[in-house]
């Protein structure tokens, strides 16, 4: 059953053939609409100004003046008026530009007539919903008149769910000390965010925040990374090089993903936790270092200590004072609050004052189990966030989400059902597989074009038994 207008929302019709446009007209005022017809551009740019209707559907191939000139004639309006621009080819170039300049959509002759409602539905919902967000953010300018000073700010924690309240707790605790703090959490939890949050309310914030992603240095350059070299330490040092433990001197360092040091850069870094020293690769002077040392990892470092691949004393040196981040789906609750943070800042990227999310579409994201937790998050939201060029978010602009690989099916059980980490273990063994081919089974770039370490390649490599 279709939902009418609820009041007689006024479209307008620019077609030059007649039959299209009375068939167009026809099915619209079927629905409840109240239609306006044109027959080229000229007629259609009088009628919108004489009109003002609510959304528009614009033949790009019209005699005199067309699609595109009435779009580029129409300019800065478009933000206010939905047109959706008729093609008779899909995909061609004169659609990729009507799109660049600004229409909402675009159907292909020939089309569908309910295809052509639901897109004007969609149209007219998010324009609906652009107007609401502009009236209430007129109130709130009303009622704050100070200047929004965190238009810059840097990303930080958001959350008011119980299990947050603990990691805020934690946070204040340990930033009143100076002591080692070991970060756990999985991928995209904001393990980083803690650890910025923590040298932002210590005594060292005055001081500087030097981040080290353990997993990207080259298994060559980690001690000359972390401690610095000498000129002529090796091939291609042509000068003294400060490390990051040199400066973070009176601030904070963060070893990000810890666990993917090989075994020598621990016991450098045990040196440096035991004796606050160590010296330049290359070098024989012994500097002293007061950085605060905070770490970060997705890994279970007990399970790597059994395993010998750490240090079962570099553990213990890392751990501390001890924050455990919940994943998203164990704070639901906290959706809402990060997804208008995530959209305030796309806002002010790219310039746009509409953005906002629909009901339905924040009912959407909360039901999703977000296995990659706020960074899948933050890049659902900024890919419809694009979908939607800067207005309110719809369902359907969500679905422009990453889908599941096309293989994915084929290991659904005879229910037609898949136990969800079944799943996301089947699409990450493809999502690697196909990475694999693509590189040529060079494991060094799969790692990089996958985003993750080669030691994290590898043991997945072993874990889905894949032979590259």
């Amino acid at each position: 059953m279709t939902t009418r207008p609820t009041e007689a929302e006024t479209i307008l019709v620019a077609e030059d053939d007649r039959a299209i446009r009375f068939s167009l007209a026809c099915s619209l005022k079927a629905e409840g609409y109240r239609v306006i017809e044109a027959g080229d551009g000229d007629e259609a740019l009088a009628g919108i100004d004489r009109e003002r209707p609510d959304a528009v559907l614009l033949d790009l191939k019209m005699p005199g003046r067309d699609g595109l000139a009435v779009l580029a004639e129409l300019g800065p309006a478009l933000a206010d008026l939905p047109v959706v621009v008729i093609t008779a080819y899909g995909g061609s170039a004169a659609a990729i530009e009507a799109m660049r300049r600004g229409a909402y959509d675009y159907l292909s002759k020939p089309f569908d007539l309910d295809e052509v409602q639901l897109t004007l539905k969609r149209a007219l919902r998010q324009r609906a919903l652009a107007c609401e967000v502009r009236a209430l953010r007129a109130k709130s300018e009303e009622s704050n008149e100070e200047a929004d000073d965190s238009a810059d700010a840097e990303p930080e924690l958001i959350g008011r769910s119980a299990v947050m309240r603990e990691v805020f707790k934690a946070i204040g605790l340990a930033a009143a000390t100076d002591a080692a703090v070991l970060i756990v959490g999985e991928s995209g939890t904001g393990k980083e965010l803690v650890a910025a949050a923590l040298h932002h309310h210590s005594d060292r914030s005055s001081g500087p925040f030097i981040r080290v992603n353990c997993g990207a240095l080259p298994e060559g350059l980690v001690e000359s990374e972390l401690f610095g070299h000498e000129r002529g330490a090796f091939s291609g040092a042509d000068r003294q090089k400060p490390g990051r433990f040199e400066r973070a001197a009176g601030g904070t360092i963060l070893l990000d993903e810890v666990g993917e040091l090989p075994l020598a850069a621990q016991a450098k870094i045990l040196r440096v936790l035991q004796q606050r020293e160590f010296e330049r690769v290359g070098g024989t002077e012994i500097l002293r270092t007061d950085a605060r040392i905070v770490s970060a990892t997705h890994r279970d470092l007990s399970k790597e200590v059994a395993a010998g691949r750490f240090r079962e004393d570099l553990y213990y040196r890392l751990n501390v004072a001890r924050i455990v981040i919940p994943p998203l789906r164990d704070r639901p609750d906290d959706i809402p609050l990060l997804a208008e943070a995530i959209l305030r800042r796309a806002e002010r990227r790219h310039g746009w004052t509409e953005l906002s999310l629909s009901p339905e579409a924040l009912i959407a994201i909360r039901e999703r189990p977000w296995p990659g937790n706020v960074r899948q998050l933050e890049n659902a939201l900024s890919r419809a966030a694009i979908a939607a060029r800067g207005r309110p978010i719809l369902p359907e602009h969500l679905d422009a989400d990453e889908p599941l690989d096309p293989a994915v099916p084929a290991a659904v059980d005879p229910a037609g059902l898949l136990p969800l980490r079944a799943l996301l273990a089947e699409v990450e063994r493809q999502a690697i597989r196909r990475a694999l081919v693509a590189c040529g089974g060079n494991r060094t770039k799969t790692a990089e074009r996958l985003g993750i370490s080669r030691r994290q390649l590898f043991d997945k490599i072993r874990e889905y038994d894949l032979h590259p």
